[in-house]
């Protein structure tokens, strides 16, 4: 009989093939309600006499930044940080920002470079694209040359990461 047809043989009365889980079906209920109750995956391990990495995959969609879920969950959105000019950032401020885009502002973190400074900002990729469209006022006659020179070089390193991102 070719391996094909074994298979799916065994499909049929119910096989699903590879190898056991080192947690026995039994036991799985109790390991996972012991981690959310705060246990550790080390110390799940020892208790039940197998691997941490058996217990991280019989827990593994309740480990934080867990990626695979049902539809109806929403996704989790990643920090990014990314580098503003301290321009940029006085502009910002000096605006009226919604309570998240004013939290990252407050936290970013201050580098010096050379004669200026860039603004580290840690945020959801929806409050970076908000603040990156408010930098828009920067264009127009009104602003100083050097906050205009910051929003271009700014934008153009924003520019170069998305092409990167998307290759």
């Amino acid at each position: 009989m070719p391996r094909t047809a074994r298979i799916g043989a065994a499909e049929a009365k119910g096989s699903k093939g590879g190898r056991r889980p080192a947690v026995p079906a039994d036991r799985l209920e109790d390991v996972r309600a012991a981690y959310l109750g705060g246990r550790s995956v080390a110390g799940l391990a020892r208790e039940h006499d197998v691997s941490r990495g058996a217990i991280r995959t019989a827990v593994a969609d309740l480990l934080p930044g867990h990626t695979v879920g049902h539809e109806d969950s929403p996704a989790l959105e990643v920090l990014m940080t990314f580098g503003m000019p301290g321009k940029v950032a006085d502009f910002l401020r000096a605006a009226e920002l919604e309570p998240a885009e004013r939290a990252a502002l407050d936290q970013g973190v201050t580098v010096r470079r050379g004669q200026g400074c860039i603004l580290r900002v840690s945020a959801i990729p929806a409050v970076r694209r908000r603040l990156l469209d408010r930098r828009r006022p920067l264009d127009n006659a009104a602003a100083i040359p050097a906050q205009r020179k910051a929003r271009r070089a700014h934008e153009n390193r924003v520019n170069s990461l998305v092409a990167d991102a998307r290759r």
